[in-house]
């Protein structure tokens, strides 16, 4: 870095400046808001309806457990100089770079699918004028050009705007039902995971906080020009909000499940079954609850194609960038919003996707995508937790303690056993 550089790169606030560090919090707010999307508001509202308030427990540890990957993702960073997908290519090999890149452009079809059908879905609840799927691609277009033109700092701006939309009208409405408190309190002291409800509970666990999405983390940092050992604080703080914000988020849908549907006879299975509990919620609230609702769902996809969109071409450029083996110099251009390979991604995930709203869903494709991708979550923190307890690879101050290394051997346990299962689900092989 050039003196020039070095002199107006931010500093670390100091050491017990909560003020200085809370006007620095962005990266985080992106994480939790792409990192709740239509799949997770599903997963939440069902195991609401099934099992009441005696599952919001799994919504807390699932925050946790993506605040300790977040937050070992961010330390390699902040102590390596490098993102992680530099590390895996370094240390575990270049084949580690193929397989993602594969595993990379089949997600962002899949996913970016589900996003612009999702975003049309709930828009067209609020104004159905438009057909779903014309509002679907009036999404992806608009998500498309906002961030071509915009840059990463309107980016943040409009995000922060639309978490706020977000949770005031899905926490909002939780507020308004006012569960009782002896209730939710009973079923956090008695934790357990009720008859026949393991895998929907891992799910709410494994679901919440977003999973791809996650390595975005990095180059949101690094767009702040967070470097070095010393923003270690403040990435923790910052993470901290992102997962507490995601963990309300997710404990007001469960509630608001619970109050409107458990025991209703209701059932909930895709995003179509979430707009129909808020009609149920009119019942409850009146029109202005069906209203925030709405709303409220429709930002939280927003913020999701948004994050998607903008933070994912970061990743397939870092990918270029390696293959290239360029210098840092070299990598950090080819990474930048205005190079040619990240607009290049930015409208792959943009346009091709769309054609998944018109035709039915390209069997050979899902299975790929649910096999391989079920393989993820448990890659990442078996690396984390061989990399980041390298003290020759971190340093001896930022090598991960033994608490943290404790729930990356419970996040490889649990992702590990929802990836297997749905590998044996997917492929047929359970029976």
């Amino acid at each position: 870095m050039s003196a020039a550089v070095a002199e107006t790169a931010p500093r670390p606030p100091a050491r017990g400046g909560l003020a200085a560090h809370l006007r620095l919090l962005g990266p985080g707010m992106l994480i939790a808001a792409t990192g709740v999307g239509a799949g997770d508001v599903v997963a939440a509202a069902v195991a609401g309806s099934r099992y009441g308030y005696a599952v919001v427990w799994a919504v807390a540890l699932g925050a946790i457990l993506k605040y300790v990957l977040n937050e070992g993702i961010a330390r390699w960073q902040l102590a390596t100089g490098t993102t992680i997908l530099e590390g895996w290519t370094r240390h575990l090999g270049r084949w580690v770079q193929w397989v993602f890149l594969i595993y990379l452009l089949i997600w962002s079809f899949v996913v970016g699918g589900a996003l612009i059908s999702a975003c049309g879905l709930a828009a067209h609840a609020i104004a159905p004028g438009l057909s779903v799927k014309t509002w679907g691609i009036v999404h992806s277009l608009a998500a498309a050009i906002l961030i071509l033109g915009g840059g990463y700092l309107r980016f943040e701006q409009v995000m922060k705007a639309f978490v706020g939309i977000m949770f005031l009208g899905l926490a909002g409405c939780a507020l308004l039902i006012t569960p009782p408190a002896e209730t939710v309190a009973r079923s956090i002291v008695e934790a357990g995971i009720p008859a026949g409800g393991v895998g929907l509970v891992l799910s709410v666990m494994g679901g919440i906080g977003g999973s791809v999405t996650l390595l975005s983390y990095g180059y949101w940092i690094r767009e702040e020009r967070w470097e070095g050992a010393g923003w270690m604080r403040m990435v923790r703080l910052d993470l901290a909000a992102a997962y507490l914000l995601t963990g309300l988020f997710g404990l007001a849908v469960i509630v608001l499940a619970a109050a409107v549907l458990h025991g209703s006879g209701a059932e909930v299975k895709g995003s179509q079954s979430v707009l129909t509990m808020a009609e149920m919620l009119g019942s409850v609230l009146g029109a202005s609850g069906i209203w925030a609702f709405r709303i409220g769902f429709w930002a939280a996809v927003a913020t999701s194609i948004l994050g998607v969109w903008q933070g994912v071409p970061y990743i397939f450029c870092d990918f270029v960038s390696l293959m290239k083996e360029q210098p840092a110099a070299g990598r950090s251009a080819l990474t930048a919003t205005r190079s040619r390979w990240y607009r290049g991604y930015l409208l792959y995930l943009a346009a091709p996707p769309m054609a998944l709203l018109f035709m039915d869903q390209p069997v050979a494709v899902i299975v790929l995508y649910a096999a391989v991708g079920s393989l993820f979550m448990p890659f990442l923190a078996g690396t984390l937790l061989f990399m980041n307890t390298r003290s020759a690879w971190v340093g001896p101050e930022m090598r991960s303690g033994w608490m943290t290394n404790g729930i990356l051997v419970a996040c490889l346990v649990l992702f590990g056993y929802l990836g297997w299962t749905q590998v044996v689900e997917t492929l047929g092989l359970g029976g």
